[in-house]
């Protein structure tokens, strides 16, 4: 076995999560807190339902201050061709919260056919719980 390999396949699963992990642990209560770090513009025409705008521009400890240290932000911008949301991972990190990033963000929540919120929200699968 090759332990460099086997530290980098833990360390990705430790910091990253896909749409399914994300909708699973939202529907079973778990202690994440979805957010959206684009523009404000950007969330308002479609985003992941329940999830926070905190654009990644703005962050601050002032900003954050009402937020949850006891809960794990997961940060997602519109994808791949997108760096908000480790611009945001790495900001929310810098202010003392657990963090980790949503793999394809917005694009793949959509691609695996989950329900949007906004101006131009997508019919799909929708969240059912207290989010």
């Amino acid at each position: 076995m090759n332990a460099e390999q086997l530290r980098h396949y833990q360390s990705k699963l430790a910091y990253e999560m896909d749409s399914w992990d994300i909708y699973e642990a939202l529907e079973n209560g778990g202690p994440f807190v979805v957010v959206d770090g684009r523009t404000a513009e950007a969330y308002a025409n479609e985003h992941i339902p329940g999830s926070l705008n905190l654009p990644h521009r703005e962050l601050s400890s002032a900003t954050t201050a009402s937020l949850d240290k006891a809960k794990t932000y997961v940060c997602y911008c519109d994808g791949i061709g997108c760096n908000a949301s480790t611009k945001t991972a790495l900001k929310l990190l810098n202010l003392g919260f657990e963090v980790r990033e949503l793999i394809g963000g917005l694009d793949w929540w959509k691609r695996d056919g989950y329900a949007t919120q906004g101006r131009k929200a997508r019919i799909g699968k929708e969240l059912v719980c207290g989010c």
